[in-house]
């Protein structure tokens, strides 16, 4: 299935013994195929808190999602480690489920490898994989220049796109520039999706579009139809939004975003800590001002969940 538009990555919902939730995952999935109606799920990531997941917990997060999506959109699979070996060893246990991409970060532990190391990382794991690869490029310290990016995306087999993060447009604006025709370039600049679309991304994967799904559609089909008017007060109601999630614990404070709007996603993973109630009151009133809690009051386990 073609990955475009708006792909929320997932929450992983804990339970309170730290397992998954495996009801609340199934709930979300089915929500956001088909009530909210995005245009695929990426699980695993960043905001699944992907990075601490074992890899058995991996692959039962990511066939729960391909299960309940059945075919109605594309499933990404999140990688996040720290040598090619594990890497691989991720993907190879992914290899039999219907996952249309694997998302994977360079190394995130406190070095960098050499431009040529990170080549050779992303073709070794496109090699071995079963599915096509995406670069999340959002760790800092081993950030891909656009040039990288762009010889990556033309040099190696199997390597399919880009996810672009970091909030920094200007290099979003340069990947576009360069190699838009060479692969998917899915902008995670959360606080600017807007001109993120304006400018020619083929969609997004940002934590914003898991908070609020129906507002980040609705940009989406507005740059669009090029009713920019419209697509700027939708920015105008998404950003505050993003504004109240940012943090260290965003994972945490996205699960808050979703329990205020009736949709319980557990708890966050040791050591991140829940949402201050600073956090959540900043939250609570971006959502109402955007009118997303107009209709949508939190349910009775939301409720329990935020004073946990």
């Amino acid at each position: 299935m073609k990955i475009h538009g708006i792909v929320p990555p997932m929450v992983t919902p804990f339970a309170a013994d730290e397992s998954v939730d495996e009801a609340l995952l199934r709930a979300e999935v089915e929500h956001l195929i088909s009530s909210a109606g995005v245009h695929g799920l990426a699980v695993g990531g960043s905001t699944g808190e992907g990075h601490a997941l074992t890899t058995a917990e991996l692959r039962q997060v990511v066939a729960i999602a391909c299960e309940v999506a059945a075919g109605r959109a594309p499933v990404i699979a999140g990688i996040i480690v720290d040598s090619t070996r594990q890497a691989i060893e991720k993907a190879q246990a992914l290899a039999d489920l219907d996952v249309a991409a694997l998302q994977v970060t360079p190394v995130h532990y406190l070095f960098r490898p050499t431009d040529e190391m990170m080549f050779n990382h992303f073709a070794k794991l496109a090699e071995s994989a079963a599915q096509p690869v995406m670069i999340y490029n959002v760790v800092p310290w081993t950030y891909c220049s656009p040039a990288l990016l762009d010889r990556m995306l033309r040099e190696i087999d199997g390597l399919i796109g880009v996810k672009q993060s970091a909030g920094d447009l200007k290099l979003l604006a340069d990947l576009l520039m360069t190699s838009a025709d060479a692969g998917l370039i899915m902008s995670a600049v959360d606080a600017l999706m807007y001109p993120s679309f304006a400018l020619g991304a083929h969609g997004a994967i940002a934590a914003i579009l898991t908070a609020v799904p129906e507002l980040c559609l609705e940009l989406w089909h507005q740059v669009q139809a090029g009713d920019h008017s419209a697509a700027h007060a939708t920015h105008l109601k998404l950003l505050p939004i993003y504004n109240a999630l940012e943090g260290d614990n965003m994972p945490a404070n996205v699960k808050t975003a979703l329990a205020l709007q009736g949709r319980p996603a557990g708890m966050p993973r040791m050591p991140m800590p829940e949402s201050s109630a600073e956090q959540r009151a900043a939250i609570e009133r971006a959502l109402l001002n955007a009118g997303m809690l107009s209709g949508a009051q939190p349910s009775p386990i939301a409720i329990n969940e935020l004073s946990q």
